[in-house]
Order: structure tokens, then sequence, then C-alpha cells
């Protein structure tokens, strides 16, 4: 992608977002996205097939970094020494409070069951190595189901109750999740 589609994408990108913190997704309309932006439609086109499609790439953007690997120092954080499972919960939470303003917006109504999909895939590939599976009970995609919906649930009630930091939204989970190895 070039310097001048690289800019486009971010205009429209930009625009969505500001639009998501003042009303619903399913209130926004691609002319909404397209004026804000300061695109034709040709362009806005030209880089998404549908409002969904923008939707999805800016949760793979989002994602991208959010369930990064590399958990190197931050302004907001730093986990370059830690490793474990609260401290990548605490990493996502972190960059997920960078996107708050506009998160509820996305949470509601169609729009959240595209972002917790694709939330809930990059979950599975998180919380894949670090449930503890022996003397467990309960078949192992059970317990991957359980994990994975009630983290994707607790983003969701965080974003509606921000008050909170990521540590103690990690600790909230970490406490009444006693599936996960001790952080």
């Amino acid at each position: 992608m070039d310097r001048r589609q690289r800019k486009t994408r971010k205009a429209i990108f930009d625009a969505f977002t500001d639009l998501l913190k003042k009303k619903s997704y399913a209130r926004i309309t691609v002319q909404d996205i397209i004026d804000g932006a300061d695109v034709g439609r040709t362009t806005f086109y030209a880089h998404f097939e549908t409002k969904d499609d923008l939707l999805t790439s800016l949760c793979a953007d989002i994602f991208e970094h959010v369930f990064s690997e590399d958990l190197g120092k931050e302004k907001t954080h730093d986990f370059s020494v830690e490793h474990d499972t609260g401290a990548m919960i605490t990493h996502i939470l972190y960059h997920l409070q960078e996107h708050m303003e506009y998160l509820p917006g996305i949470l509601s109504g169609q729009s959240g069951e595209i972002f917790m999909t694709s939330f809930k895939e990059h979950l599975k590939d998180l919380f894949s190595h670090s449930c503890r599976s022996p003397g467990v009970p309960v078949p192992q995609d059970y317990m991957m189901n359980h994990m994975v919906c009630d983290f994707a649930e607790t983003v969701r009630w965080w974003s509606q109750n921000p008050g909170y930091t990521p540590e103690e939204i990690s600790s909230f989970f970490l406490r009444t999740t006693p599936l996960f190895e001790s952080p």
C-alpha cells in the first residue's frame, strides 16, 4: 500500500472511529463515513466492500498489536520482562483502553458480534497456551470456551464501566478464573 492509500485508509478509520464515539454502529451510514473522511464513494469502496468490512479491518488493526507476542516497553506500560498470562491479559487491556472512547459503539448490536467473533478467535490462541488442563474434570474445549467467553464479556462489561484500570480488570478476571496458572 503506497503512502496516499495509507493516508486515505487512515482518514476513513479516523472518521469511522469519531462517529463511533457519537453514535452506535447501526446508526452510522457509509455516507457518514465518506463525509467525515472527505473521500468519494468510489474511494471508500476501493478500500472496503462494506461497512462491516471496514469494521473487520479496524478490528484486525487493533488486534494485530493487542495480541502481539512481543511485550515490549511502551508509553503506558512495560511487560518486557513478564510473559505470564496475567501480563498478557493486562497488556491486552491496556491496548483496548486506548480504544475505549469508541469501543462501546462497536460493542453494541451487530457490530458487537463482528468484534467479539474476531476477539474470541485471538483469545483462543492466547488461552490455549495458558489454561491448566490436568486434573480439570471438564472437557478441554468446554473449558476453553468458558475462559474465552468470560474474558470477552469482561471486556464488554469494562467498556460500560470504564472507571477501572487494566490492572484491576485483569485482577478481577484472574481472581474469578481459577483455571489459569498463577501469575
